[in-house]
């Protein structure tokens, strides 16, 4: 009997096999709890056998395809904010979707301080409580890393509540919540992020192409197309963590991108005022979806974090277009490279997309360096994003060095005069360069009237 049994165990399991290859199955981001994005073509995708009919119905829209090469993909049009509905997927079997929302959907990525939780940020006992918002859900990626773009990632979505709030990024959760309170609608946040991590690892290989400092991981990922790494790719290298964390939610719709990294190229900032251009026109691409908005936070004061990481950070914003930086000089730790307020942060996101993203006329950021003019002995430094108007928040300025001829630069005096800052500095004469909060951890205290801190800079960008 044991070679007749064996035998109809292999046949049991080809036949499973067989069965399984041919489901009709939705990617993993089409699952119960999900939240779409509204007033957009709504892209769904997922598997099944070649040639298989696939039909889609959502709101009263249907739509079908065939399946190619194990997969399909279709459009449905535009809805309007809303729900609970259901959405039908159907071929040789049918699978139903839940508890479906329409509203806004944003992408938040970056390294550790966007991975964060709720459950490791400042004073999570007091939050938890109230995060009753059954209309705010988050999915957030497993960590993998890939030589090759993956199909999916692994997770589920996940309806915000005081249960399940604990272990949403922490920076994602406070953005949801601000803009869901200001637009009424859901939101849904596909939380994909790895601590430690660079941005040539969340870039495609295209990414790379025609950036001459960037060709280095080029050859980096041609030399594994030859000879691939013995343990994998691991989550430093190029392109691994886009091929496995972003590339499989391409091209999920969704308004926009918040993002918090930099801390693992701070060794490297000059080639990150190309990297992270280029990372953001590389997913800007990917998705189609126009220059959308990439809100992203500078670097926390930490002793461990050069000022030159943020000199970068602030260049993109002239570089990428409908980009916002949230700065935090005033919520940082010079001991801890991840500061535990991050409801802040996610308060500065969601004023860069309520202006970027819908429209509303308010300031959104602090000031940032816009020129010098020399007068004599005094220099006088001029902004954008003055908001209400300059203010010294709790004394006189601090935080300004300049320098004469010699490029020595020495504490300077600086006195808000309108919409400009005039420094000076006893015996510079011929003043040539001022900066600002030129160190690890600046201690600083231009903001605008609205409550915003000014960027740090220097003069003679190198």
């Amino acid at each position: 009997m044991r070679p007749n049994t064996t035998c109809l165990l292999l046949l049991g399991a080809t036949l499973s096999s067989g069965i399984l290859q041919a489901e009709v199955k939705p990617n993993v981001l089409f699952s119960d709890g999900a939240v779409l994005q509204r007033g957009q073509n709504i892209p769904v995708w997922g598997t099944a056998k070649e040639g298989e009919k696939v039909t889609v119905e959502l709101a009263g829209q249907t739509a079908t395809t065939t399946a190619k090469g194990g997969k399909w993909k279709l459009e449905l049009k535009p809805l309007e904010a809303g729900g609970p509905f259901s959405m039908k997927i159907s071929g040789d079997n049918e699978v139903t979707v839940n508890n479906l929302l329409v509203g806004e959907v944003w992408v938040a990525s970056g390294q550790s301080n966007m991975e964060w939780t709720l459950n490791q940020a400042f004073q999570p006992e007091v939050e938890k409580p109230k995060a009753n918002f059954p209309e705010i859900r988050m999915i957030t990626a497993k960590k993998a890393a890939s030589l090759q773009p993956l199909d999916q990632i692994e997770g589920s979505w996940q309806v915000c509540s005081p249960e399940t709030v604990g272990n949403f990024s922490a920076v994602a959760y406070y953005f949801a919540r601000d803009l869901h309170a200001k637009l009424g609608v859901p939101v849904g946040i596909i939380s994909t992020s790895w601590g430690g991590t660079p941005a040539q690892a969340w870039t495609s290989a295209e990414g790379f192409e025609g950036q001459r400092e960037l060709k280095g991981y080029a050859d980096q990922l041609k030399a594994a197309a030859e000879k691939p790494p013995e343990n994998g790719p691991g989550p430093h290298f190029p392109s691994a963590l886009y091929n496995a964390m972003i590339a499989p939610v391409v091209p999920y719709g969704m308004k926009g991108v918040i993002w918090y990294q930099g801390e693992s190229n701070a060794g490297q900032s000059k080639q990150y005022q190309t990297l992270f251009p280029a990372m953001i026109a590389d997913w800007r691409t990917k998705w189609k979806l126009g220059d959308f908005p990439f809100l992203f936070v500078q670097i926390a004061p930490f002793n461990g974090q050069p000022p030159e990481i943020r000199e970068a950070q602030f260049l993109t914003l002239a570089k990428s277009k409908n980009t916002a930086m949230a700065v935090i000089t005033d919520f940082g730790d010079a001991k801890d490279i991840h500061p535990k307020q991050k409801e802040p942060v996610g308060n500065r996101l969601s004023l860069a997309a309520r202006a970027l993203a819908y429209g509303e006329k308010i300031v959104y950021s602090g000031p940032l360096y816009k020129e010098m003019k020399v007068a004599g002995s005094e220099v006088a430094i001029s902004f954008d994003h003055t908001g209400g108007g300059l203010v010294a928040k709790d004394g006189d300025l601090k935080g300004f060095t300049i320098a004469g001829a010699d490029g020595k630069f020495v504490p300077a005096k600086a006195v808000i005069k309108g919409d400009a800052v005039v420094v000076s500095a006893e015996g510079v004469i011929d003043p040539k360069a001022v900066r600002y909060g030129w160190i690890n951890v600046p201690d600083v205290n231009l903001f605008n009237k609205d409550g915003l801190p000014a960027s740090p800079f220097r003069t003679d960008v190198q």
